[in-house]
């Protein structure tokens, strides 16, 4: 049976010498994965359509199996991401954590959603590091991982400044910090802006600007409480680690 599907294309791999897999996230029916046939020959139609943050309406065949793609119409093509490696870099960043920590066919419209409105403001060239940050914390929510930020992960304190704990999962008050002598020490204005992120849906995200030396400590930890929970290697966030050497 033919469907027609809304989708991002977060993932590509080869299929043989001529066809291609392509891993989509739809609105329709969650994440899926289909092959493409011959998709890796440059004339064929199907060639433009199966590249990596294209965004479209595809007819999708639905078997017991592994689908099919056998059309697609783009509606966003992304053009500045693809063509510039710092913004490739976070989005693909943005559709790794989609493609290792969803379930396939599980649709949640507002999740894709998200994960579109940060491709498309990489593309405009929003704060990429901003945007993948409050993306990545609505997956953690999603992958059942998501740090306690509402209150005191040990005594349910909501009065901050907290700590961040990697060990424990969470905030730590005052009171408790010393639970964690690794923890992440928060000023009060910091306290409240990892909770803000996580809870904020992207397509309300205003020209937010965020000091580097900020930037830079939510991004240790957020890497930190990854590699504690996450459990998949991610390769787009070993190439941003790379990469933010030269720029």
């Amino acid at each position: 049976m033919l469907e027609k599907v809304e989708g991002l294309i977060i993932r590509t791999r080869d299929y043989g010498e001529t066809h291609k897999i392509v891993t989509l996230w739809t609105r329709e029916k969650g994440k899926i994965s289909v092959v493409a046939r011959g998709a890796k020959k440059p004339k064929s139609r199907m060639s433009s359509v199966t590249q990596p943050f294209i965004y479209g309406n595809f007819l999708i065949y639905m078997g017991k199996g592994m689908g099919s793609m056998s059309q697609g119409e783009v509606i966003d093509s992304f053009r500045s991401v693809r063509e510039d490696i710092m913004k490739a870099g976070y989005s693909s960043f943005a559709c790794e954590l989609a493609d290792k920590l969803v379930d396939e066919k599980e649709p949640d419209p507002f999740l894709f959603q998200q994960l579109l409105t940060t491709i498309t403001y990489i593309d405009e060239g929003r704060d990429p590091d901003i945007v993948t940050m409050i993306f990545e914390l609505k997956i953690y929510q999603k992958a059942g991982f998501a740090p306690i930020l509402s209150r005191c992960i040990n005594c349910g304190n909501k009065e901050g400044p907290y700590a961040f704990s990697v060990a424990e999962g969470g905030y730590l008050c005052q009171r408790c910090k010393y639970i964690d002598p690794d923890c992440y020490l928060l000023s009060e204005k910091f306290s409240r802006l990892l909770p803000l992120l996580a809870e904020m849906d992207v397509k309300r995200l205003g020209n937010v600007s965020m000091k580097e030396e900020n930037k830079k400590k939510l991004r240790s930890l957020l890497d930190n409480y990854y590699e504690q929970y996450g459990g998949y290697f991610l390769k787009s966030r070993k190439f941003l680690k790379q990469m933010d050497k030269y720029y």
